[in-house]
């Protein structure tokens, strides 16, 4: 049997958690998931998660990057699913997920992008597709959506390097998925209207996969990769 985390980073999500936690222990239930917090919120979202019987990693807020790997490196699982927790990502999803890992994929990537979502502003879709181009063409890489927040990452490839970005991780770790010559599918997924305030910024993100981009194809070692 194949054994599961599933790794939330968490900012003031008291509205959403609730519904997201209980999807996965629906969804992930023949798993036996455990469920990590790593939480930066000023809200209740860190107890509510310990009411439903998530561990909860407390972490100054440092940024989304350092959230998940941190959430990576404490998760046990022989397979870990990382997702936002604001309820916009399919939790019934799961078991096609840790199918493609048992059909020896490392890196499962959930992609919003095979069609225009109306939960999706229409910048966000452009945005991102643009990203996503960016990174295909000059890596080789089959993707059309490099920012999901829902993914699934084998514990292989979660030691396989060192993981040194923050708001660019997302770039970060499908390049080197590449590098590493470990197995990457896409899968299409649903994407619904967020519950709750939107905490992203999205022109810090953007800045910070450009240089993350120019760096990795390059190689370029001036581009220092504590600040993407």
């Amino acid at each position: 049997m194949t054994t599961l985390s599933v790794v939330m980073p968490t900012l003031n999500e008291e509205k959403a958690i609730a519904v997201v936690v209980r999807d996965i222990q629906k969804y992930a239930a023949a798993y036996n998931p455990e469920i990590i917090i790593v939480d930066s919120s000023t809200d209740k979202t860190p107890d509510i998660a310990r009411s439903l019987g998530c561990k909860v990693i407390t972490m100054p807020k440092c940024g989304p990057g350092k959230a998940i790997i941190e959430g990576l490196h404490t998760s046990k699982g022989e397979v870990v699913i990382v997702s936002d927790c604001d309820g916009t990502y399919p939790m019934d999803a799961i078991p096609e997920f840790i199918g493609w890992y048992q059909k020896g994929y490392d890196f499962v990537n959930g992609s919003r992008l095979h069609k225009k979502q109306k939960a999706m502003p229409w910048l966000n879709w452009l945005g991102n597709r643009t990203f996503a181009l960016l990174v295909a063409i000059p890596f080789g890489i089959r993707t059309k959506d490099i920012a999901s927040g829902m993914r699934l990452y084998s514990r292989k490839l979660i030691n396989a390097a060192k993981w040194e970005t923050n708001y660019s991780f997302w770039i970060e770790i499908i390049v080197k998925t590449k590098k590493l010559g470990l197995r990457f599918k896409e899968i299409p997924i649903d994407y619904r209207p967020r519950i709750g305030e939107p905490t992203v910024n999205l022109f810090r993100s953007g800045r910070c996969f450009l240089l993350c981009i120019i760096k990795y194809l390059f190689n370029i070692k001036a581009i220092d990769p504590a600040k993407l």
